[in-house]
């Protein structure tokens, strides 16, 4: 009997090891993620601005992770009220509850980096006219309250998860959210100069560094296996393990049949094949499948990137038509395709309804827009929240950073 006793009590303890050791692998590849959404913004906007959108990507992701460990993740999940609005102010995390699955620190860890990512969606939007400090000092709030208020909603056990939303890993409690703060940064902003005519002509304003754009495709594609194989939060046994297996899978083939989808768009409206449209189109299947990468057949998973990925194309050329200026296109791969994937969960998955789903959307679009827009207006009638017209002509890089990222680039330029 004491034998049985020990045995039980050794396999319990390597079931917690490897939950935990899976959690803090999972949340080692979103915070890869950073990468990826430095490496595609970098790319995609001029190289003027180059160096100030990658200071950006690394002090929001300082900023997230601090602000996440001093209020974030406590007003996301301690000592709140189930199916409540609002959330209690506890202390910082504590010590690990004796029953729980893994570390109380690797659920910080893997929770602090989807905060990350909701703020690093708002930094391609505003990019190339928005101050450098004004951004940051929004970042502060984004991941310090806004983000973690709807965070309790959901995941939190607030009133949404009580009314029936389903959100798996995020498409909506993190991507919708970024882009609802990205949409209001960018209502206050405007466009930038000269993208669009007088007359309402669109004028392409091409990226700097397609390789680099590209690059950053790649390493979020391969982040995004944590971020949706993560939050199924065990590994230990053989149907969460099982589980895991196929949230790979469809999370892989969402991101192809996206790009192919966005690919064959492209040729079908253009005649041409847009590399830019094209990491959208994945990167748009992603974001659509992250809503519940479990519940579809394979099958359907594929038909969620395919749809995803062509849609992001249209909602792209949508919002130019109406004058929102996005340079990377993150409110249409996030936003939209968030909101899209959101729907489309009741499709496979018994426990959602599309009313619960609309709902639960709805709300935390409200919430995040409205407190993302009074936030960004009191800075803008305070220190202001864009560059002025000939900082933005120079670029931000010489007036927010001084320091060019491609010297030798410009050096050259300016002997010719």
């Amino acid at each position: 009997m004491e034998e049985l006793t020990a045995l039980g009590a050794t396999v319990t303890e390597l079931r917690f090891a490897l939950d935990t050791f899976y959690f803090l692998i999972s949340g080692a590849l979103v915070m890869w993620m950073a990468a990826g959404f430095a490496m595609l913004e970098a790319g995609l906007v001029r190289s003027k601005n180059t160096t100030e959108i990658l200071t950006k990507n690394v002090c929001l992701y300082s900023i997230a992770c601090v602000m996440y460990l001093i209020v974030g993740y406590n007003i996301m999940y301690v000592d709140n009220a189930e199916g409540g609005w609002l959330p209690s102010f506890a202390s910082l995390i504590g010590s690990q509850a004796s029953d729980a699955d893994h570390a109380l620190e690797s659920d910080f860890f893997f929770q602090v980096v989807f905060v990350a990512t909701a703020m690093s969606i708002v930094s391609g939007a505003v990019a190339e006219r928005m101050k450098l400090w004004a951004f940051l000092v929004f970042s502060v709030v984004m991941t310090g309250v806004i983000y973690p208020v709807e965070g309790y909603w959901t995941w939190g056990g607030g009133f949404l998860s009580e009314a029936g939303f389903v959100d798996f890993a995020g498409s909506g409690i993190v991507h919708m959210a970024g882009a609802a703060a990205a949409v209001a940064g960018v209502l206050l902003l405007g466009a930038r100069k000269g993208k669009y005519g007088a007359n309402g002509q669109v004028n392409p304003i091409p990226g700097s560094n397609l390789p680099m754009a590209t690059l950053g495709m790649f390493i979020l594609w391969m982040g995004w296996f944590g971020f949706n194989g993560g939050s199924q939060l065990l590994v230990s046994d053989a149907e969460n393990a099982s589980a895991v297996a196929k949230i790979f899978v469809n999370t892989n083939s969402a991101a192809a049949f996206g790009a192919i989808s966005a690919l064959i768009v492209c040729k079908m409206v253009w005649g041409k094949a847009d590399l830019t449209m094209i990491l959208n189109g994945a990167l748009a299947g992603l974001v659509a499948i992250t809503a519940d990468p479990l519940s579809p057949s394979l099958p359907v998973a594929g038909m969620i990137g395919l749809a995803a990925g062509g849609l992001v194309v249209f909602s792209i050329v949508m919002f130019d038509r109406v004058k929102i200026d996005d340079p990377v296109g993150a409110i249409s791969v996030h936003g939209v395709a968030g909101l899209f994937g959101l729907v489309l969960v009741p499709l496979s998955n018994a426990d959602a309804t599309i009313g619960g789903q609309l709902f639960g959307a709805a709300v935390i679009f409200a919430w995040v827009f409205s407190a993302s827009f009074v936030v960004w207006y009191v800075l803008k009638v305070t220190m202001g929240i864009r560059v002025t017209e000939e900082e933005e002509y120079n670029g931000m890089d010489a007036s927010d950073c001084g320091i060019d990222a491609y010297p030798e680039f410009v050096s050259l330029k300016s002997a010719s």
